[in-house]
């Protein structure tokens, strides 16, 4: 056998007795967060889960754009769901704070980037991202996305991916700001499409807005005739999410 193949019997790590207990103990500390999190926040429906960059400033007018777009849907009655961070985070619960309506975090333990942010009446804490990613998705009457780097791109990537599948009913999804969109957008439709790996009616599957009462009117405007409430089916659907 190669000695230099890294699956060679010599180069086996065997786990030892304490580190199958702990990853074996992993799995409940994974059911409480789901617990926690499907407790807590099957009463703030309907919600819009809101994403952006952490790294903006309260100065820069991405943050706020995103505390204007979040206190006009608390106001219009969503709960608003951030990540918890700093940023455009910060500037949703804000906003939503601003409004009528439930500020919620999901934080996150990162080694960088995510302290909580003061703006939240509802608080969870997650140690890891998957768990997280199913409270965004699960109670989200809608996905709204302001200009974020690779994680924003990451729950872009999701919802479109569920939505496309079926695994989840489909909801809108909003890209706020076209100049920051725009390229990205003509990608998916030259690249994407023009290569055959989407469909051409996957475009319709997110709407790219500039003003924050259009984030607002795309969503009633989805609802319009059918109301919040999921139906049955997509209750069953949201089951196996």
């Amino acid at each position: 056998m190669d000695a230099q193949d890294p699956f060679s019997r010599q180069e086996r790590i065997p786990l030892n007795g304490a580190t199958l207990t702990r990853e074996s103990w992993k799995i409940f500390q994974i059911m409480a967060e789901f617990v926690e999190g499907f407790e807590r926040l099957s009463a703030i429906k309907p919600s819009v889960s809101v994403f952006g960059s952490a790294r903006v400033t309260p100065e820069h007018p991405h943050y706020q754009l995103a505390e204007e777009v979040s206190r006009q849907l608390s106001e219009a009655g969503f709960s608003v769901v951030s990540g918890g961070g700093p940023g455009i985070m910060e500037a949703a619960n804000k906003g939503a704070q601003a409004g009528k309506s439930p500020s919620v975090g999901l934080n996150i333990q990162l080694p960088h980037e995510q302290a909580a942010n003061a703006y939240q009446d509802i608080a969870l804490h997650f140690r890891h991202f998957f768990s997280r990613k199913v409270m965004f998705v699960k109670y989200a009457s809608a996905y709204v996305v302001l200009p974020g780097g690779f994680g924003t791109l990451d729950e872009l990537a999701e919802i479109l991916t569920l939505v496309q599948t079926g695994k989840t009913p489909r909801i809108p999804i909003i890209l706020v700001h076209s100049p920051f969109w725009e390229k990205l957008v003509d990608w998916f439709r030259e690249q994407l499409v023009g290569e055959g790996v989407i469909d051409p009616e996957d475009m319709a599957l997110f709407r790219v807005v500039d003003r924050p009462e259009a984030v607002v009117e795309a969503i009633f405007d989805h609802y319009e005739d059918r109301g919040f409430q999921p139906s049955r089916q997509e209750r069953e659907i949201l089951l196996d999410l």
